[in-house]
């Protein structure tokens, strides 16, 4: 049974109502409560107030790797990073460069920019990772459903399609499953997906954060479903914006965007927690390529974050 994926499950719906790497997110956040120690067990922390959280209480113990060496420094790549000219007319691919020959990891975005649309280039994304044998994981943009998207998916899961909340959790569920399928057809394998819950251009999210929570809480359980583990991209102000207060307690990974490996570094502080998860990853963009880096004390779990190529 996958750990993190249990969580997930335990969500319910009561009250459900490119990645941010280019945009500077709000340098002052709302102080949270504080990450457990480097190597010490993580557990799911208390909702403010010490009301229970919406996850079970977990421990997951220290699995040393033999490649678990202090801080260790990766990349992600997604559409972006494809040759020019594929993809959507709203998100055209650009030719940016694959992380550096320094990366030891590779998080692989599944999405051309909003959900149902699969990276153009995922495949071979995943044949460089391979030849590079590099550590892998996959994240996804999560998107309001757009077009006729509600009508066609929202009948569709194991939500209540007689709810609002159920049929935008149904829309969030077959998201993740479109890009399961994506995953697999491209031979990328992870022990996790990480949610990437922010605004996206052209098909941005709507101004009711529980109507937008509930396509995120579908999405989480598509891929517990599926039987991956779960975590999530963002920044206090972007989470905020979108889902409002809603607390998933799962692992974080935060951007610093142009402001570099220090500040991705510091951002690995109980400060910057956003949905009650621990730091596992920092993110900033140095070079014309997203960088990566392992929260302190992380690297001695790269097993459950990443599958070895």
């Amino acid at each position: 049974m996958r750990i993190l994926a249990a969580m997930v499950l335990l969500l319910g719906l009561a009250a459900c109502g490119g990645t941010a790497t280019s945009a500077d997110p709000d340098p002052s956040p709302t102080p949270t409560a504080p990450a457990p120690p480097a190597g010490a067990p993580r557990t799911a922390p208390a909702s403010p107030g010490g009301s229970p959280s919406t996850a079970a209480s977990i421990t997951i113990p220290p699995l040393p790797t033999a490649s678990a060496r202090g801080i260790v420094e990766g990349g992600d790549a997604s559409w972006p990073q494809c040759p020019k000219g594929l993809g959507i007319p709203q998100k055209r691919t650009e030719g940016k460069p694959m992380p550096l020959p320094s990366a030891r990891f590779v998080v692989l975005g599944l999405t051309n920019g909003p959900g149902f649309v699969a990276n153009p280039c995922l495949a071979d994304q995943v044949a460089w990772v391979r030849r590079q044998h590099l550590l892998a994981a996959a994240y996804s943009i999560v998107s309001a459903p757009y077009g006729d998207q509600l009508a066609t998916f929202g009948p569709k899961g194991p939500f209540d399609k007689g709810t609002s909340s159920g049929r935008l959790a149904n829309v969030g569920y077959q998201e993740a499953l479109f890009n399961v399928a994506t995953m697999r057809a491209a031979g990328l394998r992870t022990p996790i997906v990480w949610l990437d819950v922010e605004p996206v251009k052209d098909f941005d999210w709507g101004t009711d954060t529980a109507a937008n929570a509930a396509v995120v809480r579908g999405a989480a359980r598509g891929y517990a479903d599926s039987g991956y583990d779960v975590g999530v991209y963002s920044i206090a102000s972007l989470w905020h914006r979108v889902v409002g207060d809603l607390r998933l307690g799962l692992p974080e990974w935060r951007p610093a965007g142009s402001r570099g490996r220090a500040e991705a570094l510091r951002r690995c502080d109980g400060a910057w927690m956003f949905q009650g998860g621990a730091a596992v990853l920092g993110q900033w963009v140095g070079g014309d390529r997203d960088r990566d880096v392992t929260c302190p004390g992380q690297s001695a779990y790269l097993s459950l974050w990443f599958h070895q190529y």
